[in-house]
């Protein structure tokens, strides 16, 4: 996406593959907007050519500043802890079809945890396998992310998939609630956003565009499957 240097691709030598399953699975990432590790490709982007060359600079620029902040708080072992803990539960987004399910289970919402599950799976289509094969941008190469045994996607960059789903779920789940109760959704949504440019995974920006789908994506299932008055999710307004 942009033509920052640290967007080049790594210089290390690619582990060997088996031929057969390497053509499944570079096909799969190929789809998902990323590189094969035995292709080597810049971050060539379709709608590159959209992007004035004045915002691809602000954009490099705010990641560098962004990356600058978090590198004052990373090794410090509690706030490690806490984002390195986040991002790995918040992969593939099991901690929030784990808060869904648990909604379910105490309050009898099954409905409304439904509505999030499926919207939780159309969200990781629509970015997977949508928006990421259109911005082909590679991640940060920086590798601490390996020590802590993190699962390093091979996926386009932007946007971020957990920015999205934690915005997303957080939408959905603040609905018809307090005011209290809908910060601290998005307060948590925030944390697991964030881990994810402390760990050297996703560029900043690659964030901010995430939340801002996540929220979209949140008040548009709200909109076409809104909760009645006690909170549980009515049918879809989808005639």
């Amino acid at each position: 996406m942009t033509c920052d240097e640290r967007h080049a691709p790594s210089k290390r030598p690619p582990a060997p593959l088996d031929p057969g399953r390497a053509t499944w699975s570079d096909a799969a990432i190929e789809a998902l907007g990323g590189t094969p590790r035995r292709r080597h490709r810049g971050p060539v982007s379709p709608i590159q050519w959209l992007l004035p060359p004045a915002l691809d600079r602000q954009v490099s620029a705010f990641d560098r500043w962004a990356d600058q902040a978090f590198e004052r708080i990373r090794g410090h072992r509690a706030v490690d802890r806490l984002f390195y803990s986040t991002s790995a539960l918040a992969d593939y987004s099991l901690l929030w079809h784990v808060v869904g399910a648990a909604r379910a289970l105490r309050s009898r919402h099954e409905a409304e945890s439904l509505r999030m599950a499926l919207a939780l799976g159309l969200e990781s289509v629509l970015v997977n396998v949508g928006l990421k094969s259109l911005f082909r941008r590679n991640r940060p190469l920086r590798e601490e992310h390996e020590r802590h045994h993190l699962r390093q996607p091979r996926s386009s960059s932007f946007p971020s998939g957990h920015a999205t789903s934690a915005f997303l779920a957080a939408t959905l789940l603040g609905e018809g609630r307090s005011a209290r109760r809908q910060a601290a959704w998005y307060a948590l949504a925030a944390v697991v956003a964030a881990s994810r440019v402390h760990v050297n995974i996703h560029h900043a920006s690659d964030v901010v565009g995430g939340t801002g789908v996540g929220v979209g994506l949140g008040r548009v299932v709200r909109r076409l499957w809104p909760l009645d008055g006690s909170g549980r999710a009515g049918r879809p307004a989808l005639s």
